[in-house]
């Protein structure tokens, strides 16, 4: 893939500058809402959607020495012709988000609007990547890493998507990161990931998610 291939927008959010670059591919889109704040989901999102042909959205602050994080569904703003893009050609989206917890340090949350695609993707995780817990169950997810609000851009797509959390340990490794340097995402996780988005495309799961009565978030 050549970064000819790329397109690049430079927009503002809340004041914010970002650069959205969008790789076009097919109709499972992988999302980095966060790629500066949450180390090796833009390089996961990049990687996993090469390997199977999927679409590409990441989000990056590359002019900000201290990134702002900004809450998922305020990032669905109609003046970003990419987000608009990516949503249009995606039918569901895989969104892949950092936590911090200490607690679940090899913990993966898999939360999001489509919960058969959820399972779906946890087996195939569950089954390359085992040194790492995988949580679909919705009341175990903590309510902020749920990704169930209705404006989240993972349920913005017509099968909507899977938010899947990630520990630190899944989505980085090797030295502690240097500026200019891309983060290293550990490759029994990218394998995993490829597996599942390889299922997600080819197999079951994926169906119109039920409505929830759930509290967005």
């Amino acid at each position: 893939m050549t970064r000819a291939e790329e397109e690049s927008e430079h927009l503002e959010i809340e004041g914010v500058p970002l650069v959205a670059t969008l790789v076009r591919g097919g109709d499972i889109g992988l999302l980095a809402l966060h790629g500066s704040n949450e180390g090796g989901t833009a390089e996961l999102a990049r990687v996993v959607a090469r390997r199977c042909g999927a679409t590409s959205l990441v989000f990056t602050q590359p002019e900000t020495r201290r990134p702002v994080h900004i809450p998922s569904p305020r990032m669905a703003v109609d003046h970003c012709a990419l987000l608009r893009a990516f949503l249009s050609r995606v039918s569901l989206t895989v969104s892949l988000h950092g936590h911090m917890r200490p607690e679940a340090a090899r913990t993966v949350f898999l939360g999001g609007g489509n919960r058969d695609a959820a399972l779906v993707l946890a087996r195939e995780l569950s089954a390359l990547a085992a040194g790492f817990r995988f949580v679909t169950h919705v009341p175990e997810i903590p309510a902020e890493l749920r990704g169930l609000h209705p404006r989240n851009p993972v349920n913005l797509t017509r099968r909507a998507g899977v938010q899947v959390e990630l520990p630190l340990l899944a989505r980085t490794s090797g030295p502690a990161k240097r500026d200019g340097v891309p983060d290293q995402p550990p490759p029994v996780v990218i394998e995993a990931l490829v597996a599942g988005v390889r299922r997600l495309t080819a197999g079951p799961g994926g169906q119109e998610p039920a409505t929830s009565t759930q509290e967005p978030l």
